[in-house]
């Protein structure tokens, strides 16, 4: 997103005395704030009702209710909101009374510009903590992980990403499941100078398609059926960070619209607000499929596919670095075995040479997941070429000797999606609405898809 979106936050002013009000506005705006301002608690709390803040500034005293009075109506309704409590007639016990009701700040007027400026970006830099705060309890902490190769292919990769890390470029990770494309948006985030702030991720294949507005932009309490609490969507926990959005290829067409608009724009409005929300996020997008061609197929928007298609890395699967499985191998091994609590044993020579014979199609995630699963499994806690069973189990690709004859590309996948298309009728029972969840694609999609491929849905399985 463009610098010129950035904004430091949305304050609402309180207060009664319309020169001071329009003072505070200009002040706070020429600072790069945006500002709402209303003249008493009862405009107040309707503005609040409209439109999410990110500050509430008041005077504390006012005709009728008081600013305590909003303070304490504010803490009930939304509890994480600061407030910031202004006053021209101080005293230590109005002090000690608004700080104990939840104020972040107390300030005299006439206020100092730089002292007010400090004291409403630090109360809204400790709600942004909170909220990231929250995010890694609910979502639990990434295992570290590292991008570890040496191969040429790897080490490509890898100038890629070091390249576009420092900029605010939008960045476009494509590749098989399994090749570390998150590992690889987590270094982006590391090494931005967004670091400092949260890294965000979502998956767009594992929302249901009625959640996706909530789960990207947030709603207001009340805003639908079930909405009992504000809640603040994943842009807005990203705000002056990153924002990793995987599997975009599943997002529903409506939804593209959306987000599109806020690549576009910087600013979304979230279920229940009636004016829009600025934020300032860096995306980064991955995924397995093959956009060009869903672009074509006219399942993913074209405009939203450039914007995203910045700069691309193309993550190769490990059956393309193979030289690097010995040194991944090692760090899974030393790594499983610190959390079993094991010394790590050495692989035998045996082991290596499956593990190198193998072609690996869930690439590194299952190269790891091999590992484990091996010293687990093992009686002595050894790494023998029997513990590797998995690897000699496991589905291998097939041979050039077993080749279909047809080897049009076109035909192939044609067969492949009615298979897939026929398989989530059996399994959804008929009901389209849930064939099109487990497809991953939206309703309209999934009844073009059936007449593309003359796919009866009410023939019985």
């Amino acid at each position: 997103m463009s610098a010129a979106r950035r904004v430091r936050g949305r304050v609402l002013v309180v207060e009664d005395e319309p020169y001071v009000r329009d003072s505070l506005g200009k002040l706070l705006a020429a600072r790069g704030f945006e500002v709402t301002t209303a003249d008493g608690v009862d405009a107040a709390l309707q503005s609040l009702a409209k439109t999410s803040v990110d500050l509430v500034l008041t005077d504390l005293t006012m005709p009728g209710a008081s600013g305590l009075d909003l303070l304490r109506r504010v803490r009930e309704s939304s509890p994480r909101l600061p407030v910031v409590v202004l006053t021209g007639y101080g005293t230590v016990a109005s002090a000690i009374e608004c700080l104990k009701a939840g104020a972040a700040d107390y300030i005299l007027k006439p206020a100092d510009p730089d002292a007010l400026e400090v004291a409403c970006e630090r109360a809204m830099r400790q709600r942004a903590l909170e909220r990231e705060v929250d995010y890694l309890r609910s979502a639990g902490r990434a295992e570290t992980e590292l991008p570890l190769g040496q191969s040429a292919a790897w080490l490509e990769t890898l100038r890629l990403v070091r390249a576009a890390a420092p900029t605010d470029s939008t960045v476009l990770l494509t590749g098989e499941s399994g090749t570390g494309k998150e590992v690889l948006a987590r270094l982006i985030h590391e090494r931005s100078a967004r670091s400092e702030r949260a890294f965000v991720r979502v998956n767009c294949a594992a929302i249901p398609l009625e959640m996706w507005e909530s789960e990207f932009f947030g709603h207001r309490r009340g805003a639908f059926t079930g909405a009992s609490a504000d809640r603040d969507g994943r842009f807005r926990l990203a705000h002056e960070g990153t924002l990793f959005i995987d599997e975009i290829g599943a997002m529903p067409l409506e939804a593209q619209a959306k987000l599109l608009r806020v690549i576009q724009d910087g600013e979304f409005q979230r279920l229940g607000d009636e004016r829009a929300t600025l934020v300032d996020v860096r995306i980064v997008a991955a995924t397995n499929s093959d956009l060009e061609s869903d672009v074509a197929a006219g399942r993913f928007r074209a405009d939203l596919y450039y914007r995203l298609n910045v700069v691309r890395v193309a993550v190769p699967p490990l059956r393309d670095h193979k030289e690097d499985i010995p040194l991944l191998a090692a760090h899974f091994v030393s790594d499983v075995a610190g959390r079993l609590r094991r010394p790590a044993p050495a692989l035998s020579p045996e082991a290596m040479a499956e593990l190198m014979a193998y072609d690996w199609p869930g690439n590194v995630r299952e190269l790891a997941n091999v590992i484990e699963r091996a010293l687990v499994l093992s009686p002595d806690g050894g790494l023998s070429a029997l513990n590797l069973s998995p690897v000699q189990g496991a589905a291998a690709p097939a041979k050039a000797a077993d080749a279909p004859d047809d080897l049009d590309l076109r035909r192939a996948l044609g067969r492949t999606e009615r298979a897939l298309l026929v398989e989530a009728l059996r399994r959804s029972a008929g009901v389209r609405k849930e064939a099109a969840r487990l497809l991953g694609i939206d309703q309209r999609n999934l009844g073009y898809s059936l007449r593309k491929h003359s796919v009866d849905p009410d023939a019985p399985a």
